[in-house]
């Protein structure tokens, strides 16, 4: 049993002792010598010593894995970042080309804001309500492209202005087929946003066209 605890002692001394024991001085390496002695002497502490290291060597592998972990999240943050960025890109250039598109469908000239007709029943087509994106410079000097923001902070971006509700309907199953797949009719009496519900019941048949 002795043997078996001096060959531990040794063990742990040359461990921790022989990468700096060249570079000892006779004081130091008499001290080390001294501790290597008293280790042999008490089992106890040379068993909390051993215990301890193992201890340390979870805690720097516990570590380890932490740091690994918070390495993969935040490549995950930077991906999702890039992602939004690139959605963001691909919103604007959508929202471009549907507005050329309901320029086309709707044949409204490019009037001034002020100068529309708001009276009446209108028909828009909703594409999104997004938080972080502003798309108000956008609005100006273009009746077929508009948006306006609720009180919770989102932009409701709607594109086309059409009297006929099957003209809109037409133009919301265009988006669709171009990806904008939550596009879908809000209409407007009198300039002011209502429940489509209010204005369902008053629409013309549906042209035998109109679902073609």
């Amino acid at each position: 049993m002795k043997t078996k605890i001096s060959l531990v002692i040794f063990a742990i001394f040359f461990a921790f002792a022989l990468p700096s024991y060249s570079q000892m001085s006779k004081k130091e390496r008499k001290e080390w010598k001294k501790r290597a002695k008293e280790l042999k002497n008490n089992p106890e502490e040379l068993k909390a010593l051993e215990e301890e290291n193992e201890s340390l060597k979870s805690s720097v592998a516990s570590l380890n894995s932490q740091l690994e972990n918070v390495k993969a999240q935040l490549a995950d943050k930077n991906a999702q970042i890039s992602a939004a960025q690139a959605e963001a890109q691909e919103a604007k250039a959508m929202a471009q080309a549907a507005t050329e598109r309901a320029q086309e469908m709707s044949n409204q000239p490019q009037k001034n804001p002020e100068a529309l007709d708001e009276s009446g029943t209108w028909f828009k087509v909703q594409v999104g309500a997004f938080e972080n994106i502003d798309m108000s410079e956008y609005f100006k000097n273009n009746p077929n492209f508009s948006g306006e923001t609720t009180e919770e902070g989102f932009q409701r971006i709607t594109l086309g202005r059409f009297r006929d509700y099957w003209e809109a309907d037409k133009f919301k199953k265009v988006l669709r087929k171009m990806g904008v797949k939550e596009a879908w009719i809000v209409p407007y009496k009198e300039g002011t946003r209502v429940p489509l519900k209010e204005v369902l019941e008053n629409l013309p048949a549906k042209p035998q066209s109109a679902g073609k």
